[in-house]
């Protein structure tokens, strides 16, 4: 039996950090449910006007991507960034006329490999990816070159202390202290304000990252 739980949680934490296939349309139906909160927030934290390019890195079932359409409205661009080919392919299917009138911009790309020129951004949002990440202070790095001065980053994250009690975390999840996500953050050379989320079942965290 215990093999059994292994490969379940195995694959559980797999369509987590990459959703695809049949699954994967579960997944993102629950990623959706269960972090439109924390998005909403992040998104409200990045603070993008009206007429901002703004990006959602690693965007899942796609919950952020109408959120910062709804923000930056008809005269904003919203970057829609992730690995997921799936997630992509879905994402194009339920935001057809945002992507053909360019308002919306899917692309294949990480964290620590976006595909955005140096400053091109206001705002930027990432929420429940960093777990997945080997890399953190690449994917800051990344961060920094892609904003614009005066530009927001918001990385939201459970607080790792409760996702540590998940059955699936083990399972090829990195759970790192907040101290040290806001230390990668600042030798990027972002100034980082944190903020509490209290967002059942597990409470959050958001770290504002701004580029001077």
């Amino acid at each position: 039996m215990t093999g059994v739980k292994d490969r379940l949680l195995t694959t559980i934490a797999a369509q987590l950090g990459n959703p695809h296939g049949v699954l994967g349309k579960g997944v993102a139906f629950f990623l959706n449910r269960g972090n439109k909160r924390a998005i909403a927030a992040a998104i409200a934290a990045a603070g993008p006007e009206p007429g901002a390019t703004v990006a959602d890195i690693g965007f899942g079932g796609g919950v952020g991507l109408g959120l910062l359409l709804d923000r930056v409205g008809s005269a904003g661009v919203v970057h829609g960034i992730e690995p997921s080919p799936d997630m992509r392919t879905s994402a194009h299917a339920h935001f057809t006329a945002e992507t053909t009138a360019g308002r919306l911009v899917l692309a294949d790309g990480s964290l620590t490999a976006l595909p955005l020129p140096d400053g091109s951004l206001d705002a930027a949002i990432t929420v429940n990816t960093i777990y997945f990440l080997a890399d953190l202070p690449a994917a800051c790095a990344e961060l920094a070159r892609v904003l614009r001065p005066g530009g927001t980053a918001v990385i939201g994250i459970g607080d790792p202390e409760a996702m540590a009690k998940m059955p699936f975390t083990p399972y090829g999840f990195t759970l790192r202290p907040v101290a040290e996500v806001v230390a990668a953050l600042t030798a990027a050379g972002l100034r980082v304000e944190q903020r509490s989320l209290p967002n059942p079942p597990i409470p959050h965290h958001l770290l504002i990252a701004r580029k001077n």
